[in-house]
């Protein structure tokens, strides 16, 4: 593979784009108020600390970066119940290859999730991609299945990694 066949550029940084953990969270408090459900502090902060990872993040290492920053001791179950909603509302997805929890592209759309995820560095990239969402629905009602929800996983190495591993 030529160094012009591997566009680092085609995987951002993890879907990211230019808004900070701050702003995410701001715009997940509207969606939530125009939802008419609740964002309490807990979440708030689990899904900030999602934003701020740069890798897929375990509820016990959410554990403890929350108590990092001088939260009280929290309870597995709260992190796990803070997960369950922030999945609920579309704000964060379950990486399942690595039972780790990652924050949505795009949260105010309930959107299957397709993810590229890098076995080097667990960069990954939430693909939105309406035509193969709509060939994997057609592909289960044909076959006489009604799935319950699709996370597709597609594991790898990024552009970065690749390139690295050339030089």
């Amino acid at each position: 593979m030529t160094e012009e066949s591997i566009n680092p550029e085609v995987f951002p940084e993890n879907n990211r784009g230019d808004y900070s953990a701050v702003q995410q969270v701001a715009y997940a408090r509207d969606i939530c108020d125009a939802r008419g459900v609740r964002l309490t502090h807990i979440r708030q902060q689990v899904l900030a600390l999602l934003w701020e990872n740069k890798h897929p993040s375990g509820a016990y290492e959410l554990i403890e970066a929350l108590e990092l920053q001088g939260a009280r001791p929290i309870a597995p179950p709260t992190v796990y119940r803070a997960l369950d909603f922030l999945i609920e509302q579309g704000f964060a997805c379950k990486i399942e290859s690595r039972n780790a929890f990652v924050p949505c592209a795009s949260p105010e759309r309930f959107n299957e999730h397709i993810f590229l995820i890098c076995d080097d560095c667990e960069a990954w990239l939430e693909l939105e991609d309406p035509q193969l969402e709509q060939q994997l629905a057609d592909e289960a009602t044909h076959a006489g299945f009604k799935p319950s929800r699709r996370v597709v996983e597609v594991l790898g190495t990024c552009a970065k990694c690749l390139l690295t591993q050339e030089v």
